[in-house]
């Protein structure tokens, strides 16, 4: 028998048991690093799994101690000092289904439902993970697997009912900086009274996610009863999804995407779907949008994607129209959660200075969302989204929003370290990098550095003159200020040419 002890180390969705070497447990029982090992109180008990790892240092764990990452000793939920006992874990029986699929086999609905139970139940270390999603890459999902992914994906958790035959979200794929619209679409949305109660995600490889951003404003781990009494006043509400325990396999696979930088088609799909079922969605916004450095680059892409989305889609009963956007370059003028804070707070307030691009992408969006409800004809939901807009009741009913979840007083106004990087010849932007946009801002610090980031001074088809000054980079700590400035001094971000380019305002292709 082991005490517990619980050691400070957040192994981020994984959980990790710590034994020292000189344990006699290591010595005689063959426990090896790396390996899965079962911790309980008593034999009858329903063990706790973990990925052993043997340390040399009597600081961490004592030769009678069994250390607990944040993560394992929370699942734990005991005290420290209680006695537990160990024992080699058997490997999971989905494993062989993770094996057909590493083979090229298709797996069926059981194999997807006995995988993701594994994986919820801890069985499957973060190397495993990293196999199975790395196979469903590079053989590719079937159509039927993709569906089977979501349904097991949404059964891992819980599934919230709000009551109305109509209830909206949406959802950008990513790829692009700055594209806070659903900060300005969801208050519009919920100042008509549509119901959007919108769970949002973190940042995986962006400088900022949407919940990034809006926690710049308010709370955004919110119990269910907390977000269900949110919804019920005020018709909307901008949440984190991992909270809520929506989909959870979900949240365990990008932990270990994230990494890895992968997002593969299939997934892509999977993942997004199955939070928007889970969250009791009935009709649903998706936005593609398409440019060489977006994660979509040819429109013919992004309508087999679009077909992909609206399959699964109806298979699950859900209404899903779906937009295909200019994404060319980043969305408004700031990239991290403060920066972008900054646009979508100026856009709500109507104030001049607010970006235009991210305005009326947002007003179309809305628009198409508010086109879900019946009574509302086919293309007056622009006019009425900008409306509601312009009179101010969006911007109200975002500060009332923001009141409910609770209101965050920041005193930090921006970051401490700036640098403007220059135009080193004269001409006109014809593109903008928005992956090198994105890795700039970064290494700047985002999302952790909330104040961290971007602001962008010219766009496509502005004129530039030699010594502009085309971006600024914000950063708060000299090391991270240091690998931003030095990245973009070293890379081309803007493509200068001497003519002007064909002049664009459609935001959808």
């Amino acid at each position: 028998m082991l005490k517990v002890k619980s050691v400070a180390i957040d192994t981020f969705k994984e959980n990790v048991a710590y034994l020292h070497r000189d344990c006699p447990l290591y010595r005689t029982e063959g426990f090896q690093a790396l390996m899965k090992i079962e911790i309980y109180l008593k034999k009858s008990d329903t063990p706790i799994l973990a990925v052993l790892n043997i340390v040399d240092d009597s600081n961490i764990v004592n030769v009678d101690e069994l250390g607990l990452s944040k993560q394992a000793f929370k699942q734990f939920d005991k005290k420290q000092g209680v006695k537990v006992s160990l024992a080699p874990a058997k490997p999971p029986l989905s494993l062989t289904a993770v094996h057909k699929k590493i083979a090229g086999e298709t797996l069926n609905k059981d194999d997807f439902h006995l995988i993701c139970q594994d994986i919820l139940e801890n069985r499957y270390s973060k190397m495993e993970i990293a196999a199975f999603l790395v196979a469903c890459s590079h053989t590719g999902l079937e159509r039927e697997e993709i569906f089977f992914l979501t349904k097991a994906m949404v059964e891992s958790g819980k599934q919230l009912n709000w009551g109305e035959s109509i209830v909206v979200d949406k959802h950008c794929i990513g790829g692009i900086p700055g594209n806070r619209t659903t900060m300005i679409v969801m208050p519009i949305i919920a100042a008509h009274g549509m119901l959007m109660p919108k769970t949002s995600s973190r940042a995986i490889t962006s400088p900022a996610g949407t919940a990034d951003t809006m926690e710049v404003f308010a709370q955004v781990e919110l119990s269910i009863e907390a977000m269900k009494k949110i919804v019920r006043q005020h018709r909307g509400m901008l949440t984190w999804g991992g909270t809520a325990k929506l989909a959870p396999v979900d949240d365990i696979l990008i932990s270990v995407e994230r990494p890895l930088a992968m997002d593969s088609t299939g997934q892509l799909v999977a993942s997004i779907l199955s939070k928007k079922i889970a969250a009791g969605s009935t009709h649903l916004l998706i936005d593609i949008p398409v440019g060489p450095s977006a994660k979509v680059h040819q429109s013919h892409d992004a309508l087999k994607l679009r077909k992909l989305f609206e399959y699964i889609g109806d298979l699950f009963g859900l209404h899903i129209d779906v937009v295909v956007s200019d994404g060319s370059q980043p969305i408004g003028n700031g990239i991290g959660p403060a920066l972008e804070a900054r646009d979508v707070q100026q856009v709500l307030s109507n104030q001049e200075n607010a970006p235009r691009d991210l305005r009326e992408k947002s007003l179309k969006l809305a628009g198409r969302i508010l086109e879900f409800d019946p009574d509302i004809r086919g293309g007056q939901g622009y006019i009425i989204a900008r409306d509601i807009l312009e009179s101010g009741r969006a911007y109200e009913k975002m500060q009332a929003i923001i009141d409910a979840q609770g209101r965050v007083e920041n005193t930090q106004k921006k970051a401490r370290l700036t640098q403007p990087v220059i135009a080193k010849t004269t001409g006109y932007v014809h593109a903008i990098d928005n992956l090198k946009i994105a890795t700039i801002a970064s290494l700047a610090g985002a999302p952790i550095d909330k104040y961290a980031g971007i602001h962008l001074i010219k766009k496509v088809a502005d004129k530039v003159t030699k010594g502009d000054v085309l971006f600024i980079i914000y950063a708060d700590f000299n090391s991270n200020f240091d690998f931003a400035t030095e990245f973009a001094h070293e890379n081309e971000v803007y493509s200068l040419k001497n003519t002007a380019p064909v002049a664009q305002d459609n935001y959808f292709i």
